[in-house]
């Protein structure tokens, strides 16, 4: 997957974990959890799905690391470069 294609995957799950949110403003180089009602549970959901769609594992270690989309998108850009985009 590309940088985009992670980004609009991130998205669509934040869309599906809090769906009165206005995602259209996000900023990427902003927390989450700033700009969005997003509580702990709303962030695990984000790691459950992540594992789900993508089998990807993610360490309690490295949560940190999804604090904003920016972040996000850098960590999981080699986890998930050999995923292709249905």
């Amino acid at each position: 997957m590309t940088r985009d294609q992670i980004r609009d995957e991130v998205l669509d799950i934040l869309r599906d974990i809090a769906p009165d949110e206005d995602l259209s403003q996000l900023k990427d180089d902003q927390s989450f959890r700033e700009q969005l009602e997003l509580d702990s549970m709303d962030f695990l959901d984000i790691v459950m799905e992540l594992r789900k769609r993508h089998r990807i594992q993610i360490p309690e270690d490295d949560y940190m690391n999804l604090r904003s989309m920016d972040s996000t998108v850098a960590y999981l850009e080699p986890l998930m470069k050999d995923i292709e985009k249905v």
